[in-house]
């Protein structure tokens, strides 16, 4: 893809390519060729993701549905496309970290595209944040997932497109991986504390307000 011409269905097709067969898109993505590609990118993945969260909250199947889900909704579209071009930088500088580390290309360009072709799972968390309105455990735990894929595409980025040394891209790749599993159990403790805590503060309320009804007299 050209930054003069930007080809919509080589983007689809690359998309496809990158959550199905990482390994072989990152033999063959072209890492040179200007920023507005990546730029582009971003921002497409960051419209859909957004376009879903709006659509979950238009059928209160997301936190943001409510009486003013629609309104919140819109924002959150803006929003996500705005973040995610912002947040194609500051991965770029992530990546660049980790393959400076790991002994890999350290080219920005090089690793903002790499930025942008993670992106892909943006939408892939947008389709399944409609999960936190059945149980926000299970969402936690499916977001775990796509966030482990996310480790194995990056990966696969270092190791042949940024060329980076395999063992040391392997170790700090088990060592975020392990982060983040520690982070979802500690996210999980605390929903079910909250939980807990919840429900005896309402049988508290519920205890309180019949004493205090029995008192004027009222069964």
């Amino acid at each position: 893809m050209s930054n003069e011409n930007f080809d919509f269905n080589r983007f689809v097709s690359d998309s496809k390519e990158t959550l199905q067969r990482p390994k072989g898109y990152f033999e063959t993505m072209s890492l040179t060729g200007g920023l507005t590609e990546p730029v582009i990118k971003s921002a497409f993945y960051g419209a859909a993701a957004g376009a879903l969260y709006f659509l979950w909250s238009l059928l209160h199947l997301s936190v943001v549905a409510g009486p003013f889900g629609g309104a919140i909704g819109i924002m959150v579209l803006i929003w996500t496309i705005i973040g995610s071009v912002i947040g194609l930088f500051i991965g770029a500088v992530i990546v660049l970290i980790i393959s400076a580390i790991a002994k890999g290309n350290t080219d920005f360009e090089a690793c903002a595209r790499i930025s942008a072709s993670l992106m892909v799972l943006l939408p892939v968390a947008a389709l399944f944040s409609l999960l936190s309105a059945i149980s926000l455990v299970f969402s936690l735990i499916v977001g775990l997932a796509i966030n482990l894929y996310g480790l194995w595409l990056l990966y696969n980025a270092l190791t042949i497109s940024l060329k980076a040394d395999q063992q040391t891209s392997k170790i700090i790749t088990i060592v975020l991986a392990a982060l983040l599993a520690l982070f979802t159990l500690l996210g999980i403790g605390a929903k079910r504390a909250t939980t807990r805590y919840l429900d005896k503060w309402e049988k508290s309320i519920d205890k309180d307000t019949k004493e205090l009804l029995e008192d004027f007299g009222i069964k």
